[in-house]
C-alpha cells in the first residue's frame, strides 16, 4: 500500500543560456507513460482543488507559474508540500489522498497523468478514502 514516502519531486532538465531557461519533458525522464495533460489557472486564492484520492492514476503537478500547496494524505500521516519552482513536479502516486490551495496570484499548475479521465478512478469521499486504505 502506497505511503507518503512513495511522493517524490522529480527535477525536471534544463537547459539555461543567456536566452532564458529551457525544461524538458521527454517520455524517458518521466515515471509513468503520459496519456493526458490538463492545467489550473485563475484559481481564486480561497478556493481549492483536489479533494480525493485515485485508486490507479499517477501525476506529476508542475508550478508552471506562482505557488500552492499541496495537502496529501495516506490514511495515517499527513504532509504540506509548497509547489513554487517550474522545474521540479510533484510526483503523486495512486492510493495518496490531495488538496490543493493557496494559489498564488496568476498560478498555472500544470498537471501530467498516466491515465485518461475516468471518474470510476476517483475516491472523492475521504471515510472511503480510509476505507479503501485499509484493504
Amino acid at each position: 500500500m502506497t505511503t507518503l514516502t512513495d511522493i517524490k519531486i522529480i527535477e525536471i532538465p534544463r537547459v539555461h543560456d543567456q536566452r532564458g531557461i529551457l525544461a524538458v519533458l521527454e517520455k524517458d525522464n518521466l515515471p509513468f507513460k503520459l496519456q493526458r495533460v490538463y492545467y489550473l489557472y485563475d484559481v481564486p486564492s480561497d478556493a481549492y482543488r483536489g479533494g480525493h484520492a485515485h485508486k490507479s492514476l499517477y501525476q506529476l503537478l508542475i508550478p508552471l507559474s506562482g505557488s500552492f500547496d499541496v495537502h496529501l494524505k495516506d490514511g495515517k500521516n499527513t504532509q504540506v508540500i509548497n509547489c513554487n519552482k517550474p522545474h521540479k513536479g510533484l510526483l503523486i502516486v495512486p492510493g495518496i489522498w490531495r488538496e490543493i490551495d493557496n494559489f498564488s496570484s496568476g498560478s498555472v499548475c500544470l498537471v501530467l497523468a498516466s491515465e485518461t479521465y475516468d471518474e470510476g478512478d476517483y475516491i472523492r469521499v475521504y471515510d472511503e478514502f480510509l476505507k479503501f486504505k485499509s484493504v
